[in-house]
Formats: structure tokens, C-alpha cells, sequence
């Protein structure tokens, strides 16, 4: 009778990962918040994230891929936190002053050196000459304006809003305020002074009437020679 030879398990080729990818996305985001994208070099991001270039090349590729990978992150969370509020049950008005607020706890964390958003601070610049960051900074435009018009669609439904409010335009506008609190507050305006912005903006978008006057020496540039329009939520 032959005799059985126990093998041992082949063994697996290659080192494990000694890198937590989060983690390391979490530092190569802050870096390049910090600096900017053009601004943080890859010596920054290795140092950041504690892994050499060999590394971090075989982990997520060039600057640029790590970069955009980056900018997918944080629009994913980014739309998820204002989904969630969007879904909670209260008025429309209620539920954007509590994201715009939020909003401006992220924005000015840092002080004395408030960062702004991720993306305004950083994909504005880079998507000059970046035709995929640019790609990737419209998606991300286009991803809150769809969040946004969702809960507008909806008010209007509910007859918070008239029923010839314009969802998505107001989506757009509810997106813009998001833009300017941001670009704001880097540069270091007041949280006192941007709460006021944000509350008007909110009570616009909510309906306020809004009266728009011909610029000096013309009249309407349309030639309907009027000087009122509807606000973009409700009609006079």
C-alpha cells in the first residue's frame, strides 16, 4: 500500500495589502484640498498617505485617476447626506435651511482657514485644462440639481410650491446657492453673514415674490416693455 503524502497549501503570491484604501483616499483628498489639485504633488500624496509611489500607483494609478476617484467620493457622499435630508418629512423651507446649514458646518470647518467645498475649492480650477475633471465636476452638478428637483417636484405636488414651478430650473438655483456659501465661505466671510444669505436664498426658492427692473436707459430687453416677472417660484 503506497504511502500518502500530505502536501502543504500552496503558498499565495504577493505581499497583502498594507494599506487601508479609505484611509489613504481620506488623506489624498484632504492633500489636495489643502493645496489644490495642481498645487499637491505626488511626493504630497505619498507622505499623506503613507505609501510609496509604487504603492499608490498600483492602488489607484496616476494623480489624475487618483484624483478623480476622489472627486466620485465625495459626490457620492455628498448626495447622500442631502438625499436624506430631502426625504425627511417637513417643510420644503425647514429642510433647506437645515442642508444650507450644514453645508456651512463642513465649509468653515478649519478655521481660522475655512476650506469651502471640495469641489469648488479644488475641480473649479483643474477642470480648466482637464476635460475629465471637468466631466466629473458637471456629473457632480447635475447630481445635486437631480436631488434637489426631486423634493421641488414634489412640493409642488403638494401644493407648497405653484403649480407652474419649474423643478429642475429650481433644482439649478438651489444647487447655485450651495456654490456661492462655499466660495463664500473660503473666503472667509462670516457665518452670521452667510446664514443671511442662505435664508434668503431659501426664501426665494420657497416663493417669494421678486421684482426685477429694467437696467438703466433700456426697458425690457425681451421688448415687452415689463417690469415685473414671476420669481422662479411663485407669480405675482
Amino acid at each position: 500500500m503506497s504511502r500518502i503524502v500530505q502536501k502543504d497549501p500552496p503558498r499565495r503570491r504577493g505581499r497583502p495589502r498594507a494599506y487601508d484604501p479609505e484611509r489613504a483616499l481620506d488623506a489624498a483628498t484632504a492633500a489636495f484640498w489643502r493645496s489644490g489639485y495642481a498645487g499637491t504633488s505626488l511626493d504630497d500624496l505619498t507622505a499623506s498617505a503613507e505609501m510609496n509611489r509604487p504603492s499608490l500607483y498600483a492602488a489607484f494609478g496616476d494623480k489624475q485617476a487618483l484624483y478623480l476617484q476622489t472627486i466620485e467620493r465625495y459626490r457620492t457622499a455628498a448626495v447622500a447626506a442631502i438625499t436624506h435630508q430631502l426625504a425627511q418629512p417637513r417643510p420644503l423651507a425647514d429642510t433647506l435651511r437645515t442642508i444650507y446649514r450644514g453645508a456651512l458646518d463642513l465649509y468653515r470647518a478649519g478655521e481660522p482657514d475655512p476650506r469651502g467645498c471640495y469641489l469648488s475649492s479644488t475641480a473649479t480650477a483643474a477642470a480648466m485644462d482637464d476635460p475629465e475633471v471637468r466631466a466629473a465636476l458637471l456629473a457632480s452638478h447635475q447630481a445635486f440639481d437631480r436631488a434637489f428637483a426631486g423634493r421641488f417636484a414634489a412640493a409642488r405636488d403638494a401644493g407648497e410650491l405653484p403649480r407652474d414651478a419649474d423643478p429642475e430650473l429650481l433644482g439649478a438655483l438651489a444647487t447655485g446657492v450651495i456654490h456661492t456659501l462655499a466660495v463664500r465661505a473660503r473666503a472667509g466671510e462670516t457665518r452670521r453673514h452667510l446664514e443671511q444669505i442662505a435664508d434668503a436664498a431659501v426664501a426665494q426658492l420657497c416663493g417669494a415674490a421678486a421684482e426685477v427692473r429694467p437696467a438703466a436707459g433700456g426697458g425690457d430687453p425681451r421688448g415687452s416693455g415689463q417690469s415685473r416677472t414671476r420669481s422662479a417660484g411663485r407669480g405675482r
